[in-house]
């Protein structure tokens, strides 16, 4: 098996170029043509070995998919067309050649659904694997997606499933679980922790329906469905309204977790990498009809500051959300 520190920096940089475009590499920067009237929009994710990803339940190949995925989920959430990204790695001299291509592969595998290419990147020797990719975009000015946009009265869209993710990923750390589920189910909940989706494909539909000035607000759920609502609800200086039942969450959940674990794997569980909007009702309504019904209102912009959850069972308090209550990195 042949490591990383047996063919060395240069070695490796030559095996990775054939991912790249070679009319682009080779200097000591990318060049990327943007369309005329069109903002780059830049965004940087980092993946760490242990934290982001596992050798026991993710392979290099899903690793790369998902850091991929990642960066052009946060484009979709801004409103913006990916241009190309570029790869910082950090390695162990030990690691196997084949698993850096592998993770290349991967990436490459997500990127050619969206036309984008890896168009450059840095190689550095590290204890612990790590990866930082950089991705570019570009959108009209008048079409960005900002957190900060949303008005009282919105309602609060979400695309697919929520929660699958956090299930694939107890299903890997833990195969015993589910023994309730299919075979179909789990691969279902599994291939969306290890494979999702970013949605881009929203884009095309919310510019067919909205007319300038563009009355949406947004971000992606990455970090999970209470986040986004909140982080949106605090950069607008308003509150929200959920209504727990509305939340789409994946049929395989109805027999194997209780309505209380669905709940808490759909509002933060994270990583489902789904957009969260906020549209007038009507508008909302119509992007959903587009979406053929893989959309959902989860819930209204009002005016308070809080963030409050309710449900139809009137014997079942309301809840206040908070950042908190989620994943934050450096709390432990």
């Amino acid at each position: 098996m042949t490591k990383v520190k047996d063919i060395g920096e240069q070695g490796l940089l030559e095996r990775l170029q054939r991912f790249c475009p070679p009319e682009i590499i080779g200097d000591d920067a990318a060049v990327l043509v943007t369309a005329p009237e069109q903002s780059l929009v830049v965004t940087t994710d980092m993946l760490v070995d242990g934290v982001h990803f596992s050798y026991i339940t993710t392979s290099p190949e899903d690793a790369g998919w998902r850091a991929a995925a990642a960066n052009l989920s946060d484009l979709a959430a801004m409103g913006a067309s990916p241009l190309g990204i570029t790869v910082g790695l950090g390695l162990p001299g030990d690691l196997s050649v084949s698993w850096v291509e592998s993770l290349y592969q991967g990436m490459t595998e997500c990127l050619q659904q969206y036309d984008t290419p890896i168009v450059g990147g840095d190689v550095v020797r590290s204890p612990i694997t790590t990866v930082s990719i950089t991705a570019f975009g570009q959108v009209h000015p008048h079409k960005i997606i900002r957190r900060s946009a949303a008005k009282v009265g919105n309602a609060i869209i979400v695309t697919g499933v929520h929660g699958a993710s956090h299930a694939g990923l107890k299903l890997l750390l833990n195969p015993e679980l589910g023994q309730n589920l299919t075979p179909v189910e789990k691969t279902v909940l599994i291939k969306a922790h290890q494979r999702p989706q970013p949605r881009l494909d929203v884009l095309p539909l919310i510019w067919q329906i909205l007319e300038y000035p563009f009355p949406i607000a947004g971000m992606d759920s990455s970090d999970g469905l209470a986040d986004a609502v909140l982080q949106i609800c605090r950069a607008s200086g308003v509150g929200a309204i959920l209504e727990s039942e509305q939340i789409p969450l994946p049929t395989a959940f109805t027999h194997w977790l209780t309505p209380e674990q669905a709940l808490e794997y759909a509002l933060y569980g994270g990583e489902d990498f789904e957009l969260v909007l906020c549209l007038p009702p009507a508008l909302a309504k119509t992007l959903i009809q587009m979406l053929d019904n893989s959309a959902a209102i989860i819930g209204t912009i009002t005016s308070h500051s809080q963030v409050i959850l309710k449900h139809q069972d009137e014997k079942i308090p309301d809840r206040v959300l908070s950042l908190s209550q989620g994943f934050q990195h450096f709390s432990q």
